[in-house]
């Protein structure tokens, strides 16, 4: 029965909380739920985050939602709709597909509202696969990342527009901002990386996984005219090995070895992206939304994206920063060569309109209130 007093219960499902854009929404989104006097669950089969769930106001629930054969999505639809009865649950919003399925399956029997968040840009490359992804477009309303994502969900699976919304992913302009950040950060990230002293540093951000490009920067670093920039690949391999073994060795092969770091994980980003004269963006494929992208405009950097899914929609040409086409290393180069001859002046007014772009459409306050309203419109037609 859903929740029919003044607080309703907002129960938010996905695989795991460990890392990743899709578990930074749900914290958001959970911190927004808990400060506006709503109860706010989160049901995972759990990970490092759950005590920030915790912190922010949530409770979290242990799942096995992380499981994705169809007695695994069986079983967790019978776990969730006992714990939506239980809990008096108001609305299940679901941001991944093996856990919507259950979700979905809960909702019905139980007659919640359903809500998603299409994160993705799913493949459809396998048999079925479309059938698969098409429950993230069943929600009362379809939560998009980007204008790109909802193009995607319209032709794929013929929603009407109508049900869809388009909420950017945000950042804290508090949080990103360069006038706050202490030299000591600065300093101490630099040893990490073993920065030489006033070289230009190129920084990637983003897990190594092949299409994210860091083969295609790796080989723009080797094409470009200047000798002296340090490239920077942020981000783990998630026990990719082997990838992170041929990213080395293309290094040494294209001789930038002694120019290239592959830093791992960082746990201050406002830092990175301040160390940065250039970050680079380089996905082989559409991105839903890119959110390392904006987080690099609000630190006031130039960033150089590739002209694809929702970067397009985030880095106006020329003018808070630059698109180049995907997988292209010649354009690449050539574009972190044209950024790192700007004038000081002309870096520092493109850097300030891009903070600017941020703090007027892509902020997390922005993107939590959008969220809320969704509900009240779900719980409204209820």
């Amino acid at each position: 029965m859903p929740n029919d007093s003044d607080k309703p219960t907002v129960l938010q499902v996905l695989p795991a909380l460990v890392t990743g854009g899709v578990e930074r929404s749900a914290i958001e989104i959970t911190q927004a739920v808990a400060g506006s006097d709503g109860i706010a669950l989160v049901a995972s089969a759990g990970g490092p985050l759950v005590k920030v769930v915790e912190r922010v106001g949530g409770r979290h629930i242990t799942l096995p939602l992380d499981h994705k054969s169809p007695f695994a999505i069986w079983r967790n639809a019978a776990r969730l709709a006992a714990l939506i009865r239980a809990e008096n649950v108001s609305i299940v919003h679901a941001r991944s597909r093996a856990p919507a399925w259950s979700a979905w399956l809960a909702a019905r029997r139980t007659g919640v509202h359903f809500v998603t968040t299409y994160h993705g840009v799913y493949n459809e490359d396998l048999p079925f696969k479309r059938q698969y992804n098409a429950i993230m477009a069943r929600g009362e309303i379809v939560i998009a990342a980007s204008r790109y994502v909802a193009e995607q969900i319209v032709e794929r699976h013929r929603l009407y527009p109508t049900r869809i919304r388009v909420i950017p992913r945000g950042v804290d302009p508090a949080i990103f901002d360069p006038a706050i950040l202490a030299p000591d950060r600065l300093a101490r990230l630099a040893a990490a990386w073993r920065l030489p002293d006033g070289v230009p540093t190129v920084v990637l951000p983003g897990r190594l996984t092949s299409w994210k490009g860091q083969t295609v920067l790796l080989s723009a670093i080797a094409r470009m005219t200047r000798r002296d920039v340090c490239c920077v690949l942020v981000g783990s391999d998630q026990g990719r090995h082997r990838y992170s073994a041929q990213l080395v060795r293309q290094a040494e092969r294209l001789g930038i070895a002694d120019r290239v770091r592959l830093a791992g994980n960082c746990d201050d980003m406002p830092a990175a992206l301040m160390l940065s004269d250039v970050v680079v963006h380089a996905s082989t494929r559409p991105e839903a939304f890119g959110r390392v992208v904006i987080e690099a405009q609000a630190m006031g950097r130039p960033v150089v994206a590739a002209d694809l899914g929702g970067p397009a929609e985030t880095v106006r040409q020329g003018e808070t920063g630059w698109r180049v086409p995907p997988g292209d290393a010649s354009a690449l180069a050539a574009a972190i060569e044209q950024v790192l001859a700007l004038p000081d002046a002309e870096r520092q007014a493109l850097g300030q309109r891009a903070r600017t772009a941020v703090q007027r459409g892509y902020t997390v306050h922005a993107m939590q209130e959008a969220t809320l309203d969704v509900y009240e419109q779900v719980l409204g037609e209820g």
